[in-house]
């Protein structure tokens, strides 16, 4: 995951794709047999919204049939009239149809969209986990875990919110603009061109605020980044800080960063506040305007006055859906740019497809399982982690079943990347490793996997319980083969003074130590009981009497199995079968622990300046 100097890649969605099309093709493509569900939920939100367009149009007659039944004056003497209240309750009812109509299609086509797009969602996040799977190591090697893990999370998320709501909202909003704007017509075209010419002026001063705001929003953004890379800085660091009596300087850069977010916050959230006023405006002066012109047009008797009560409704409509377009396209725009994220993450290069591979480790010539025997064979390995540099020059090697090889050398040596290459981790450009003299590109790499335990350096505990760690992807390790592994390791007792012995939950309330930590990773390799074994460094991070207790259980783990250990303690390995030691990715001795001292060469050098430095 990224440092804590690391300021970029904190989870944020660019949010302009570099190609919109491209994109959303790819997303189509991707949920495509969702399309019939969405269009079918498009077809009923705009005909919601034509029922919703419909309306005003019988509000207009119902009005209009109000003002026929009203008292008149004619030649100075009121006329009376009656009111048609079956033609009202006529017109009442057929709204009261079309609004409950509109209300359901839309709640339908809001239940439809959020299931498709939700579906999707699922989809991509399954689809991701699948293709981490097949990724090779070396794409993590160059990528953060954040940076993967923010597209799981904040980036699907934002395919699945902003889809959902932007392409309803999209559709309902065209439909709406270009409906409200057809039956103004249709009622009149004075009042029609009056409301449109009021709405551009309301309009041109939201595009000229939000133009003016914009700057304000990215340099609020910035700011924000600035404070949350210095508090993360700060937090991670916060023991050296205080060391070093940084604390002023700490706070100095905080307050210059929090006032910088303070300053264009205010500015932008001020101008971002003036957007509903205006909105209001431009209402209220489509509605002024209306009923101005509307006025002197009824007076004229060239409309009636139902046109205006219908006009005033339609403003609201027809000016509405302006602001939903900004809206849903800045949507759209974030889920393409979300998008683009995740299909360039499934569209990474993936590991060669190794299905047709027999499982050859591991089981006879009649397909039983078999145990391997741990003969291990390196032969003129060469590697090199990219093309133009080799690490791994010509490094061959052939350990025995049984036997403990040590793999010591400065750092920057190949000592890990030797181990990564033994269980194909990462593919060899030359040479080739064997086991059991079966090479192990011919078989698949899950199979290579089964052959080996490791036990590293960084402690991996997961929250669940003590038992379920220990037995961690193993569904046939008995209570009693966990409780004799945690007993050879010497963890048994602490367990059992646990709240729930092995099944208590390992989280913040019932953490273990680091050296307990490397004791219950060892008990899981060995319940796993693989032939091989792997130790890198699993002792390096605790003190002295723990290592000597992680010593034991590691001795105890390496009987019956070919172990290979790398460490820089080389105390820790003088009773060692073989002691291979490395430097710029070539074996340079080879032998055992008295045999190398005795040749007074690298190693010597190596175990003597060990010695110096404790002395």
């Amino acid at each position: 995951m990224p440092g804590p100097g690391s300021r970029g890649g904190r989870g944020a969605v660019a949010e302009r794709p570099e190609d919109f099309g491209q994109t959303m093709g790819k997303l189509i493509r991707f949920c495509r047999k969702y399309i019939p569900a969405m269009i079918v939920a498009l077809v009923l939100g705009a005909i919601g919204t034509i029922f919703q367009i419909v309306g005003p149009n019988r509000l207009r007659d119902m009005t209009n049939e109000i003002v026929k039944g009203m008292p008149a004056i004619v030649n100075g003497k009121p006329i009376m009239h009656s009111i048609d209240f079956s033609a009202v309750n006529r017109i009442a009812w057929i709204l009261v149809a079309l609004y409950v109509g509109s209300a359901l299609l839309n709640y339908v086509q809001s239940w439809m969209m959020a299931t498709v797009t939700q579906r999707t969602a699922q989809e991509l996040r399954g689809a991701i986990s699948v293709k981490i799977n097949k990724l090779p190591l070396k794409y993590f090697d160059k990528t953060s875990y954040g940076d993967i893990l923010s597209r799981i999370t904040n980036d699907v998320d934002a395919i699945g919110q902003t889809l959902g709501q932007s392409v309803g909202a999209l559709i309902t909003s065209v439909t709406l603009f270009f409906g409200s704007l057809v039956m103004m017509f249709a009622n009149n075209v004075i009042l029609t061109l009056c409301a449109i010419v009021a709405s551009l002026v309301g309009f041109a001063l939201m595009s000229l605020i939000m133009k003016f705001s914009q700057k304000y929003f990215v340099q609020q953004q910035k700011a924000l980044g600035d404070v949350n890379g210095h508090v993360e800085e700060m937090y991670a660091g916060h023991t050296v800080v205080k060391a070093y009596g940084g604390e002023p300087n700490s706070i100095r850069t905080f307050e210059r960063y929090n006032g910088d977010l303070y300053a264009s916050g205010w500015k932008s959230q001020f101008f971002s506040g003036l957007m509903m006023p205006l909105m209001m405006f431009v209402g209220n002066l489509g509605f002024v305007v209306v009923c101005a012109v509307g006025g002197a047009l009824a007076l004229n008797g060239k409309i009636e006055f139902g046109v205006i009560v219908a006009f005033m409704m339609y403003i609201r409509l027809f000016t509405q859906p302006l602001a939903q377009f900004a809206t849903a396209f800045q949507n759209l725009q974030r889920c393409a740019a979300a998008s683009e994220r995740v299909f360039g993450f499934l569209e990474e290069p993936e590991m060669a497809d190794e299905s047709a591979k027999q499982p050859l480790l591991g089981r006879d010539a009649a397909g039983n399982p078999v145990r391997v025997r741990g003969d291990v064979d390196f032969a003129h390995v060469s590697f090199g982690y990219s093309p133009e540099k080799t690490i791994i020059h010509d490094f061959s090697a052939a350990v025995r079943a049984g036997q403990k090889v040590a793999i010591v050398g400065p750092t920057g040596a190949g000592k890990t990347t030797m181990v990564n290459l033994l269980m194909r981790f990462y593919e060899i450009t030359g040479g080739s490793i064997s086991i059991d003299g079966i090479d192990t590109k011919s078989v698949p790499r899950a199979n290579v996997h089964d052959q080996f335990s490791m036990v590293l350096q960084d402690t991996w505990v997961f929250q669940g319980t003590v038992r379920e760690n220990i037995a961690y992807a193993r569904t046939d390790v008995s209570d009693e083969q966990i409780v004799d592994a945690c007993k050879s390791v010497g963890l048994d007792h602490y367990i059992r003074s646990l709240p729930k012995g092995y099944d208590t939950v390992l989280d913040d309330k019932a953490s273990l130590s680091q050296g307990q930590k490397q004791l219950l990773t060892i008990a899981r390799a060995m319940v796993q009981n693989a032939p091989i074994l792997i130790l890198d460094e699993a002792t390096s991070s605790v003190d002295t009497r723990t290592e000597e207790l992680i010593q034991k259980a590691m001795d105890a783990l390496t009987v019956g199995r070919t172990s290979f250990v790398i460490a820089h303690r080389l105390s820790t390995i003088k009773n060692a079968d073989m002691i291979l030691v490395m430097d710029h990715g070539d074996i340079v001795e080879r032998g055992t622990h008295d045999e190398l001292l005795k040749a007074d060469g690298f190693y010597a050098g190596l175990y003597n300046s060990q010695f110096a430095l404790t002395d």
